[in-house]
């Protein structure tokens, strides 16, 4: 079966999470503690304990939900001698999956990884002062229509489709008075189902600029290798395996679109049967499911899901 390993991005993360696997694997206690080490920070103990306000900081939730991943990935490695490029033909992950992805492929070492991405949360939250912007989901929308509905929204303000995760699922992004007017106007047009997302940024549009311009810095100082296999990138929904390509498309990642179905579409074009999620949740598995149900997705984020996706590879 060809497959390839996906990774969850924000709004994934949870109390408790990962403690599961750190109390029964040390590797993945092993994980937790590197990215501890390299961010001179006790997230585990932000990951185990909370509180919730905390975990769910951009800065914190963007290096512990790859942190979870990780541990999946290195558990599989070595309880199941998994070995990723036999194992999966590409991998993804949504916004800051993209970055957990390439770790597990072996383009970012873990500690430059999670640096990365604290850097990423800090940068995105900073870029945009709390209020000014916001994000909604319009659902029973097609991408088409939200694009057109976030147009006539903008009226001189940033309003724009920031993720197109699933048909019936665009989420808009950019000033709150534009997202706002987005919302009347679906409405005004049979879209009667909105929500404003609990973030606290306007991520995956122009106004994350200066973030991006931070990531363009730190990204030249970290080495990239080329993944062991292709990645799927977010903006491009194209297969990825050139280092320079990589650090390119994830600088415009920060004000880009994540065009997710469009991924999941181009791997079943690419003979994907089976998509494994790796990580904290199951969001991405059931976006899967209402892309295209031929495609399988399962998701592993607990000990007893990953010894049963081992023993269904013997």
């Amino acid at each position: 079966m060809k497959r390839a390993l996906v990774f969850p991005g924000q709004g994934s993360q949870a109390v408790g999470m990962g403690q599961a696997l750190a109390t029964t694997f040390a590797e993945a206690r092993d994980v937790f503690e590197e990215v501890d080490g390299a961010l001179s920070q006790n997230l585990t103990k932000l990951m185990f304990e909370g509180p919730a306000d905390d975990l769910k900081l951009t800065e914190n939730a963007q290096p512990a939900l790859m942190a979870v991943s990780m541990a999946v990935i290195r558990v599989l490695e070595k309880q199941g001698k998994f070995s990723l490029p036999s194992a999966a033909a590409f991998v993804a992950g949504h916004s800051l999956g993209e970055y957990s992805a390439l770790c597990a492929a072996g383009a970012f070492s873990l500690s430059d990884t999670a640096r990365l991405l604290k850097k990423r949360g800090q940068a995105m939250q900073q870029a945009v002062p709390v209020g000014v912007g916001t994000m909604a989901a319009l659902i029973g929308v097609t991408l088409e229509d939200a694009q057109k509905i976030a147009a006539d929204a903008a009226q001189g303000q940033v309003c724009t489709a920031a993720n197109d995760n699933a048909p019936g699922q665009v989420v808009i992004s950019g000033h709150t008075e534009a997202v706002d007017r987005a919302i009347a106007i679906a409405a005004e047009r049979g879209f009667k189902r909105s929500v404003k997302l609990p973030v606290s940024a306007p991520f995956h549009c122009s106004l994350m600029q200066p973030a991006a311009d931070v990531m363009a810095r730190a990204l030249e100082e970290v080495a990239i290798k080329a993944p062991c296999v292709p990645v799927i990138a977010n903006v491009t929904a194209s297969a990825v395996s050139d280092p320079a390509q990589i650090k390119q498309l994830l600088v415009e990642q920060v004000t880009g679109s994540v065009r997710w179905r469009e991924s999941v579409l181009k791997m079943k074009e690419l003979g994907v049967e089976q998509l494994v999620e790796c990580g904290t949740g199951s969001v991405l598995a059931g976006m899967t499911r209402r892309i295209d149900k031929e495609v399988a997705a399962i998701s592993l984020g607990t000990p007893e899901e990953i010894d049963a996706f081992l023993k269904s590879l013997t």
